[in-house]
């Protein structure tokens, strides 16, 4: 392995790779229709003529191009009713994935992540960012998601927010094929948040400072922005190994990829190999079929303060000064006997450079699966899958004692380890018959099903450079839980036309006390072929048509941090909580609070769908209608002193229902031997609403700024997270008036009964555009999306648009412009003001490539392409970017945009 990396980091630089050629063999283009046509349900297949449940497939001939480093971004935009949403512009950073919207308000609104048969921990490891980018995305090769309950039913308790089932490339058998593909990527900021100028600056602390702080100023000119920020380079290289020796399919690759941040300090550099073997023995009645997939990943995190302080760090300050040597060089507040300012904003560059965040994070994930076909009874097959999931990482923080924020515990070192353990065994019984005569085809399966997760994290307090340790004491931490379940489907079709789904899954979770322990999830769809039938069998129009409705029950039980909420627990106190005897301090037992009685929550889906095809698939797609209704919701709400042992509980406290529409359209335009365009529409809709609660409010949303403060709230009878705040009043000019609301109940009094709910992040329509165009051996394609009617509160704004950074403290902090159309002088952080429209159209991906066949022989291609990703954004939202899923933009790091040349060549 070190030798294959030393070969992929000296790749050439110029190169760049497509994560799938597109000129392809005869024998991929085959397999290709296979996946379009066969789809994976969880514990199966289909064809996709006999589902009957809301279900997207996405083969590797669709994925997204470029510098792909996660999973995810290989489908973004792609289909309707999922929403991808990246969490930061870091490298290796994850992206929050939701199905229709979600379930839940508390407990993990994520979909289920099926990977090769091997359900994963969403949760991810310590020191890795984004467990799915631990899975490298040349090795994928389709994408099946699974949105309604009909569909994921037979997944159970874990369901709810719909599954995505992930299979990776296998071996074939014939001729030894090798793919080697290099990328060689640049990544560039957006843009920078928009602060006072130097100049600006300068004139509103002389206009409107006292004159101490006026005397503050310094003679220098920084864009402290651009200090941290910087050009980047990436390279993603990979090669693998197919082929078929006596009889044994088998498929090897390797990966390596190395990317900065365009956040100075910034870096991920990931090692990945996997194996897949598919031999078949007794006559091919034995299937086997092996996969292991191994990760091993470096990062360094820059510090996460460092944005938000060259946000706002006195543009008037140099970067560098030499009478600053005891703090590394770097200028910072100090008090007048040369100690830092505890409260003045630190020196960012110096928070990136005096601070090394690293982690090393391993994870193999295995699975073999057995399937069986009996020789007595060729109908009927057992299947065995026993999979493995493990991570390890440890981690290592250093802080220099030269670093003005940690200058007091004279730096800072901190270690920490993780351990987690993913355990499956999968095993069921398919029987198939067709049975002519009665025009009728059976498909039962029944199955058992045993899964176990273990996390460990050993005691990890941070040293600081004078020995002491905090906290000096604690625990080791170790959680378990398990879930053991039984499941079983049954399929009717009769006279091809008429289709019949009908599943029940019984889940057991560790995580309920033994009254509430058991769940059972039951489904049925029924789908008619009208194209089938006599008055539409010989169309020349219309080539599919196809009317689905389905209703289900899925359970959520994935609650987070907290595996044993139903039980009475006390645990060790650390040693800021320790009690005196004598001179002697103990460590305490603490009562935890606990809900005896808490339960799955249950999700009601409801599925009309309607799939269609014209002119020979020419056109086609489907349409769907959905209602999912939640009930015994899981969420933290604050319980009266003296009623429990906690002053917030997680409980069942309330229902919730989504409704929604999704279109998806696939259009062959053109069909010209040298000449082909080709075109993909999705468009999504839904809107959810909490019809129940216990509480009247639950508070959420935490912003920056104001101690304490929220601006989201959960209410019956309104969108999930509706911002909470007050309406703000406005001059005859059209400006807010610092600190005059609307009375909005009348009583004369300002307070927070005249907070109100306003607008929403979530969009009230999601859009995405794919096209493709090829003219011979060249291709042209490009993706985008559209969000509309999701609203941003901008708390950089909120912050910083006033005159609190040049009046607090002894130091000075720059302004958001914001100022000059607000002229506030307080922060007004609960003001309707800031919560604005961020509606949006974003150029995903630019992508052009150029197919060399034949390069060598017959057998040997080359495909060279460049693409550029993000590429724009128009929006009307102030801010950075408009994309923020939680609807809180608070010094996000920023998504860069990305420049690709790369090569891809197959022999």
């Amino acid at each position: 392995m070190k030798n294959f990396t030393t070969v992929l980091k000296i790749a050439p630089a110029f190169l760049l790779a497509s994560t799938v050629m597109h000129a392809q063999t005869k024998d991929s283009i085959i397999k290709e229709k296979k996946i379009e046509e066969v789809v994976l349900i969880g514990y199966g297949a289909k064809k996709k003529s006999d589902l009957t449940g809301s279900m997207t497939a996405i083969s590797a001939k669709d994925f997204n191009e470029g510098s792909i480093t996660s999973p995810e971004q290989l489908i973004q935009g792609k289909a309707s009713g999922i929403q991808i949403t990246n969490n930061s512009g870091a490298p290796g950073a994850g992206a929050t994935i939701r199905i229709r919207g979600g379930a839940s308000l508390n407990a993990s609104n994520d979909p289920l992540i099926v990977i090769d048969g091997v359900p994963v921990d969403s949760n991810g490891i310590s020191g890795a960012a984004n467990p799915l980018a631990l899975i490298n995305p040349n090795d994928i090769e389709s994408f099946n998601i699974l949105k309604d309950a009909s569909a994921t039913a037979i997944y159970g308790s874990r369901a709810s927010n719909g599954v995505i089932i992930i299979t990776t490339k296998k071996g074939t058998s014939g001729r030894l094929k090798v793919n080697y593909t290099t990328t060689t990527s640049i990544y560039e900021k957006m843009g920078n948040i928009k602060m006072l100028s130097t100049g600006q600056f300068r004139d509103v602390v002389m206009n409107k400072a006292l004159p101490s702080f006026q005397a503050l100023l310094g003679n220098a000119d920084t864009n402290w922005q651009n200090e941290i920020y910087q050009t980047a380079l990436g390279f993603d290289n990979s090669v693998s190994i197919s082929g078929g020796v006596k009889g044994l399919p088998y498929r090897l690759s390797l990966g390596y990829m190395n990317q900065d941040g365009i956040i100075k300090t910034n870096n991920v550099e990931r090692t990945t190999v996997a194996l897949n073997l598919n031999p078949k023995f007794f006559d091919k009645h034995l299937d086997i079929s092996f996969n292991v997939k191994g990760t091993y990943v470096e990062n360094r995190f820059k510090e996460d303060g460092a944005i938000g302080a060259a946000v706002v760090f006195d543009p008037t300050k140099p970067v560098y000064d030499q009478s600053f040597s005891k703090y590394g060089g770097y200028w910072e507040w100090l008090q007048p006997n040369g100690n830092p300012n505890t409260n003045g904003t630190k020196n960012p560059v110096s928070m990136l450079n005096q601070r090394w965040d690293l982690s090393y994070v391993k994870r193999v994930l295995g699975n073999i699966q057995f399937d069986y076909k009996f020789h007595f009874l060729p109908e009927l097959r057992a299947n065995l899958n026993l999979g493995y999931d493990y991570s390890d990482s440890n981690g290592n923080t250093t802080v220099l004692p030269t670093a003005a924020m940690r200058y007091y515990e004279k730096g800072t070192y901190r270690r920490y380890t993780q351990e987690k353990k993913n355990k499956l065994l999968d095993f069921y019984f398919n029987y198939l018959k067709t049975v002519e005569s009665l025009k009728s085809t059976f498909d039962l399966t029944v199955g058992y099903s045993y899964q176990d997760w273990q996390r460990s994290e050993p005691f990890a307090p941070t040293i600081q450079g004078d020995g002491v340790l905090n906290p000096k004491s604690g625990v080791d931490f170790f959680t378990q839980n398990t879930i053991i379940s039984y499941f079983g489907r049954f399929n009717y079709t009769f006279n091809k036309k008429y289709l019949l789904t009908a599943t029940l899954r019984r889940d057991a979770s560790s995580r309920f006390s033994k009254d509430n322990r058991v769940g059972y999830f039951p489904s049925v769809a029924l789908a008619w072929r009208m194209d089938q039938e006599n008055f539409l069998k010989d169309s020349r129009t219309i080539s599919t048509l196809k009317l689905r409705a389905g209703w289900g029950q899925t359970g959520q039980q994935d609650i987070q941090d907290n595996d044993y909420p139903y039980l009475a627990r006390y645990v060790m106190s650390d040693s800021g909580a320790m009690y005196q005897i004598g001179d002697s301090f103990y460590n305490t037992l603490r009562a935890q609070g606990y809900d005896k009685n808490i339960k799955w929550e249950t999700t009601t889906t409801k599925n009309v769908g309607l799939d269609f095809g014209f002119m020979k698939e020419r056109i086609n797609g489907s349409i769907e209608v959905y209602e999912k209704e939640s009930k015994d919701l899981l969420s933290i709400v604050p319980v009266p002193a003296g009623a429990n042992l906690t002053n917030l509980l997680l409980t069942n406290i309330g229902d919730m229902r989504n409704r929604g529409i999704e279109v998806n359209v696939n259009v062959k335009a053109i069909e010209k031997e040298n000449f082909t365009w080709e075109f993909n529409v999705n468009a999504t809709h839904y809107r959810s609403e909490v019809t129940n609660l216990a509480s009247t409010e639950v508070l959420t949303g935490g912003i920056g700024g104001g101690t304490g403060t929220t601006i989201k709230v959960h209410s019956q009878g309104y969108q999930p997270n509706s911002f909470y705040v007050y309406q703000q009043v406005y001059d005859n000019a059209g400006r807010p008036v610092e600190g005059a609301y609307v009375d909005r109940n009348g009583d004369g009094i300002i307070n927070n009964s005249d907070l109100y709910k306003y607008k929403s992040p979530a969009p009230d329509v999601l859009l995405g555009f794919s096209t493709k165009f090829t003219y011979k051996n060249l291709d042209l394609g490009f993706t985008m999306r559209a969000s509309i009617g999701n609203y941003v509160y901008n708390n950089v704004a909120s912050q910083f648009g006033n005159l609190q950074g040049i009046s607090n403290n002894n130091f000075l902090q720059n302004i958001h412009t914001s100022y000059f159309d607000t002229g506030f002088v307080r922060a007004q952080y609960q003001s309707d003001y800031y919560v604005e429209n961020a509606s949006f159209l974003r150029m995903d991906n630019i992508n052009v490539g150029y197919n060399f066949p034949n390069f060598i022989n017959k057998n040997s291609k080359i495909r060279v392409f460049g693409s550029v990703q993000n590429a724009f954004v128009i929006t009307k939202y102030s801010g950075l970017d408009p994309e923020v899923f939680d609807g809180i933009d608070n010094n996000l790091y920023q998504r860069p945009r990305i420049y690709s040349l790369g090569l891809n060549f197959q022999f």
